[in-house]
């Protein structure tokens, strides 16, 4: 016998370390041809509001569901699909500009509170809940002075709709609105044109007490400040308290302010981090232990293969190879087709479906497509390509259910397009109902769960069956080595082996491949704030792909060579554990970085984390398998059986 490898494996971390230099993050552009909007001086500048958000109950709320000023009619904006699943509900609002025309202590309206609004506004205070506004499609944000740099600003998202406090010399606490809000739109003007374009809309809340005479509609005069004076508000010296039986009159001011920022840069600022030099160095250290890793494993399996392949050949040189040894034991047994082999089939199909999904994702978020700019573009892509991508996922079931000699590929197409989707669609519904019951805006209106459900079983379904018709149509993929007809028995495996270990301590390392990477995710998801750095996102994906597939191939060799045969469905677990690691993560997270106290908050918070590691799960464990499928028919088409 023979046995040639081919050492091809030897310059992955050599590729690696030169994709590091190559991706770069990507920010906040602007594709050619997104035209940016030129306002001449007086034109009237729409202001929109969106949701109210809290990271405390993850509830998100219409900015009309409190007792806000009102315009004369609610128009809503159009939303595409990925927007309407996260929440937004974007409409028109009473606060009305007029480009480079500053405005000083307009009135807006004055709303009389109840029992009722009252109460509702010292739930939203005591959530912390914060007021979202949009402003030539730029959201408001609130700059907060940093610490570490003199003159120098992060961005928070949205104000906060009031704060609690304590009058001097009183124990009490008390609930503040902030009824007046001191914009800032800062624009970059062309002087040849004289048209301006807007680059920043800015906020600082205050709550007032406002004093006034005689009520007469937004013709009013306040005492507390006069635009004619030019007085205006740079304290809260009296804040307005929320109390049933009292009125609220909302007010604010708009100063304009030139701005040297351009506007196709003008989302750096917004995507600007607190701890940004520690983003770049727990990615840059990650990537680096990860690479060293699998540069580690690849070595060492091919030193590993290459002793085999030296002992054999001397062997037969020598004439001596009167039994064999190790894997090459098992090659009547290796490619015997699996128990519950139909599951298997269907959850590699899931697992290809979601590879496909994210690696056209994130292809198209590093190329700028899916920037912060598009609301809601990221998770519409993610949507569609996974209805597309059943294609893929039907094909890749089929083919692997030829390869175990089943006949019955309707059955598995059936599986393949109602499995994974059918438990998710079932966990979603049920999230849903409770966030309905909570009459939170982020509750998927009846039409777009139709809309979802029609992608589904209009085109997923669909794709899936035309998938797996035409895989199943193809040969069938010859093994390449015959299959014994009696299965040999297992021996007893040392407990390092053991099935359950060693699928544990497969998943460490995929996770730790992620796990820095995983808590920005996290962060952006939970705390509401933008993830935009799609180039190391890629890379991180990279990384996982190649250390999914060592870790499988390692392991998958070393049970080979203990004469266990039965690595089908261990080469998926190897790798797939790592979503385990991933939901513990998740929970730790819930705990340390989360201030979540409502009951149905949490229940969503891990209704979703579970929906994500399940699919984790599929993707990394169909890494692995693939691996390990092409790893055993690489070594065993190599040995020529006498």
């Amino acid at each position: 016998m023979t046995i040639s490898l081919p050492a091809t494996a030897a310059a992955l971390s050599v590729v690696l370390a030169a994709l590091c230099l190559l991706v770069v993050p990507a920010a906040g552009f602007y594709l050619p041809g997104v035209a940016p909007n030129d306002f001449e001086k007086k034109d009237h500048l729409p202001v929109k509001v969106n949701k109210l958000t809290s990271i405390k109950t993850q509830l998100p709320y219409s900015f009309y569901s409190l007792p806000f000023c009102k315009p004369d009619t609610i128009v809503d904006s159009a939303e595409n699909l990925g927007e309407v699943l996260r929440g937004d509900r974007i409409e028109n609002s009473p606060y009305v500009f007029e480009m480079r025309v500053p405005q000083m202590c307009q009135i807006v309206c004055k709303i009389s509170v109840g029992e009722k609004e009252g109460k509702v506004l010292k739930e939203k205070i005591e959530d912390e809940y914060r007021v979202n506004m949009i402003l030539d499609n730029l959201p408001l944000v609130v700059p907060i002075q940093r610490v570490d740099q003199e003159g120098a600003y992060f961005y928070q998202h949205g104000f906060h709709v009031g704060a609690k406090g304590q009058y001097s010399g009183s124990k009490d606490e008390k609930y503040f609105i902030h009824n007046h809000l001191s914009f800032t739109v800062k624009y970059h003007r062309d002087a040849q044109r004289d048209v301006s374009r807007i680059v920043a809309f800015e906020v600082k809340p205050y709550s007032v007490k406002h004093e006034y005479g005689q009520w007469n509609d937004k013709k009013t005069h306040l005492t507390t400040c006069d635009p004619n004076a030019k007085r205006i508000i740079t304290s809260s010296d009296s804040p307005l308290e929320v109390e049933a039986g009292k009125d609220i009159v909302f007010t604010y001011d708009v100063d304009f302010k030139e701005s040297d920022i351009k506007w196709a840069s003008r989302w750096d600022s917004y995507l600007l981090m607190t701890d940004d030099q520690i983003h770049w160095f727990s990615i840059v250290n990650s990537l680096m232990i990860v690479l060293f890793l699998s540069g580690m494993v690849a070595m060492i399996m091919l030193r590993t293969l290459y002793r085999d392949i030296s002992k054999y050949n001397q062997l037969e040189t020598q004439e001596e190879a009167q039994e064999e040894t190790g894997w090459k034991l098992v090659h009547g047994d290796v490619f015997r087709p699996p128990a519950n082999s139909d599951w298997l089939c269907v959850y590699v199909g899931t697992g290809v479906q979601f590879f496909g999904m994210m690696l056209v994702t994130m292809v198209f978020a590093v190329l700028g497509f899916l920037s912060p700019s598009n609301r809601g573009g990221l998770m519409t892509a993610m949507l569609l390509l996974w209805v597309f991508m059943g294609l893929l996922a039907g094909y890749s079931s089929s083919r692997l259910y030829k390869l175990f000699k089943g006949s019955e590929w309707k059955n598995i197409a059936l599986r393949t397009a109602f499995t994974f989707p059918g438990s998710v669609f079932t966990v979603f519904f049920f999230l849903n109902i409770l966030i309905w019951g909570q009459k939170s805006s982020g509750a998927v209106p009846f039409t777009t769960m139709f809309a979802l459900v029609l992608l589904w079983f209009g085109i997923s379904v669909p794709l899936v069956f035309v998938g797996s018709y035409l895989g199943f149509k193809k040969p069938a993929i010859e093994d390449p080595v015959k299959t014994n007809k009696i299965p040999r028995q297992v021996p007893e495996q040392a407990w390092y082996m053991n099935s359950i270990f060693s699928i544990l301590i497969g998943g460490i390392l995929p996770f730790g491949a992620v796990f820095i990477e995983l808590f920005f995710i996290l962060t952006s998801i939970w705390l509401h704030q933008f993830y935009y750095i799609f180039g190391f996102l890629f890379l991180v994906f990279l990384i996982l792909i190649v250390t999914c597939a060592e870790i499988s191939i390692v392991l998958c060799y070393f049970q080979l060579c203990s004469e266990d045969y039965l690595w089908w469905w261990r080469s998926y677990l190897t790798s797939g554990s790592s979503a385990l690691y991933l939901f513990l993560y998740a929970t730790f997270y819930f705990y340390t970085k989360l201030e979540i106290t409502k009951f149905v908050s949490a229940i969503l918070y891990f209704g979703y984390m579970l929906i994500a590691s399940y699919a984790f799960f599929a993707l990394t464990g169909t890494i692995g398998f693939y691996a390990c499928l092409m790893f055993t028919r690489l070594i065993y088409s190599s040995v020529k059986i006498e």
